[in-house]
């Protein structure tokens, strides 16, 4: 895929393979510990290597690319998943979208009401497809990834929503991946999740926040207890 040169063709070209690039690694298209080949990569995505490697630049400063030293021989490969990392993240998460329930507790009651309508619907679907007789894993996160994101949006400014944008995906690498040994836990997820809802619904800020920081605080404990039983991805 060529360009016309221009500073703003190749700004998009850089910007559409970093989405691109981006997406493979959250989906685990491209394995944790993998090794980064640029001239590969730039063939897969169809740019020039220059858009490609500006691309793997950006993803190594936001961690999902990281430079593995294995005996003197310095390369890029795909961020492994271990039990730190996703402690880090998932408290990471929790900070940033403890915030926006803050910000969601304080919006006008109208406003309020309909975001929690909205909170309640995407729980009672998750509590109902965890429910099933075989519940379907990727459903799960997908209607769990809506909760949270439907504060999130709802009230996240620019900078906050480019955080989130930038640092949540890392933690769907994980959840992606050890979901199915996480869905027997969902009951309690909707659980918290209902907590997060009332004080919103009450209009209370600072019990929202911390409900939101909680729910994620013991997530990553979870996680943690399964990466423990199945092994951590891509260490070396």
């Amino acid at each position: 895929m060529k360009g016309d040169g221009t500073p703003a063709a190749r700004g998009e070209s850089v910007a559409r393979a970093y989405e691109q690039l981006r997406e493979l690694i959250v989906r685990g298209r491209l394995a944790p510990g993998s090794r980064i080949v640029e001239s590969e990569i730039a063939g897969r995505l169809g740019v020039s290597r220059t858009p490609a490697r500006s691309a793997l630049h950006r993803l190594q400063t936001e961690g999902y690319v990281i430079v593995a030293d294995r005996s003197k021989e310095h390369r890029l490969v795909i961020a492994p998943l271990t039990q730190d990392d996703a402690r880090e993240l998932f408290h990471i998460v929790g900070q940033l979208e403890g915030l926006a329930a803050r910000d969601a507790a304080e919006l006008p009651h109208d406003a309020r009401a309909e975001l929690v309508g909205r909170l309640r619907q995407l729980n009672a679907e998750l509590a109902s497809v965890a429910g099933a007789s075989r519940p379907d894993p990727m459903r799960i996160f997908d209607l769990d990834t809506a909760f949270h994101r439907a504060y999130v949006a709802g009230v996240g400014g620019p900078r906050l929503l480019a955080l989130h944008d930038a640092i949540k995906p890392q933690s769907e690498r994980y959840i992606r991946l050890y979901i199915s040994s996480l869905v027997d836990e969902i009951d309690t997820s909707v659980a918290e999740h209902a907590v997060i809802v009332g004080h919103i619904a009450d209009g209370d800020p600072s019990a929202a926040q911390t409900a939101v920081d909680t729910t994620w605080r013991n997530a990553a404990l979870r996680l943690r207890g399964v990466i423990s039983t199945h092994g951590e991805r891509g260490s070396w």
